[in-house]
């Protein structure tokens, strides 16, 4: 469902502006990576729009309303800050909202359409969550965390052994528009690539030039590096529990760029604690940001970066500047990008 898309009616004088916030900006680069000033008189007569970047992570629905209860318009950076049907009915002033990326599962879009809010998108790369996916399986094969660390504080000279890709298995579950670049990257290492998805057809696997495994079980006892790349849904939801770590081999790495939720997260621990498996890269969790006191922020074998995946120059700058055209199209009465 799409919401109406007639803007707020516009008062008069100072007042008239609009207020737009922009949540979740972290790095504090959102207001110099696109021209805002593009909004100070968007629409016939709609008055400026008073843009507002917000580096905080708000962390309640109570924080949220305090914080951009009276405003118009908010651009949200993609799953960061939940916007649930209970949230929106918070927000009476909402009539714009903007959601980096064309999908945002954290966003109640019924809800939204009910209390007349409209929802639009932005373009999203696909490119930087591949790359972030070969850091992380690339700094665990080569131990980067322990001998970058050692050689900055006066460790020892080399005291790891570091894991071969070539001639190795990579196992994907999930071989859609991100998981088929990854496997890409690995036949160019030369390892022996082969992908699992609860839909996957031995065709399509043969188009990205990959085997497709049997059974999930079958990719996880076989895979010397798993790596996760699948839409989260109630179908995915907890697809890899302690079954399935223990499936793994004790010298395996798991690798999740997607989403927390996959991977059962108490099993993980476990996996991790008892070694099941030799470790995990891991760019994206549960609660965000991770708590300080999180086990996996310490556990040796775990490589945690902070929800990296998509945050890049190119991204930031479609998003933001998408997010602009979206504001102005919207108050001109004419919004673009709009999610169903």
């Amino acid at each position: 469902m799409t919401a109406s898309a007639t803007a707020p009616e516009p008062g008069t004088g100072p007042s008239a502006a609009l207020r737009c916030a922009v949540l979740d900006d972290y790095q504090g680069v959102a207001l110099d990576l696109a021209d805002w000033s593009a909004l100070a008189d968007a629409g016939s007569g709609a008055g400026a729009v008073d843009v507002r970047a917000l580096r905080t992570p708000l962390r309640s629905e109570d924080e949220v309303v305090e914080a951009i209860g009276d405003f118009e318009i908010v651009v949200a950076m993609r799953e960061r800050t939940p916007f649930p049907a209970s949230l929106l009915a918070r927000l009476p002033r909402l009539r714009l909202l903007v959601t980096s990326g064309m999908r945002n599962a954290s966003i109640d879009l019924a809800a939204a359409a009910r209390h007349g809010v409209t929802v639009c998108g932005t373009a999203s790369n696909g490119e930087p969550p591949v790359e972030l996916t070969w850091a992380l399986l690339l700094g665990l094969a080569r131990n980067v965390v322990t001998e970058s660390t050692a050689m900055r504080t006066g460790g020892p000279w080399q005291s790891t052994v570091g894991a071969d890709l070539h001639g190795r298995t990579l196992g994907l579950v999930g071989l859609g528009r991100i998981g088929s670049r990854v496997a890409r990257v690995g036949l160019a290492f030369g390892m022996d690539v082969v992908a699992w998805s609860p839909n996957l057809t031995a065709r399509r696997a043969a188009e990205v030039g990959v085997r497709a495994a049997a059974s999930k079980e079958e990719l996880l006892e076989g895979s010397d590096f798993v790596s996760v790349h699948l839409v989260l849904s109630d179908r995915t939801r907890g697809l890899l529990g302690a079954p399935e770590l223990r499936r793994m081999r004790p010298t395996a790495y798991l690798v999740n760029t997607s989403r927390a939720g996959l991977v059962d997260q108490a099993a993980l621990l476990r996996a991790l604690d008892e070694n099941w498996i030799a470790g995990a890269g891991l760019d994206v969790y549960e609660q965000e940001p991770l708590p300080a006191d999180a086990a996996l922020r310490t556990l040796p074998n775990v490589l945690a970066l902070p929800h990296l995946g998509y945050v890049t120059r190119r991204n930031y700058e479609g998003y933001f500047r998408e997010a602009v055209a979206d504001i102005a199209a919207y108050l001109a009465g004419e919004p673009v990008r709009q999610l169903l």
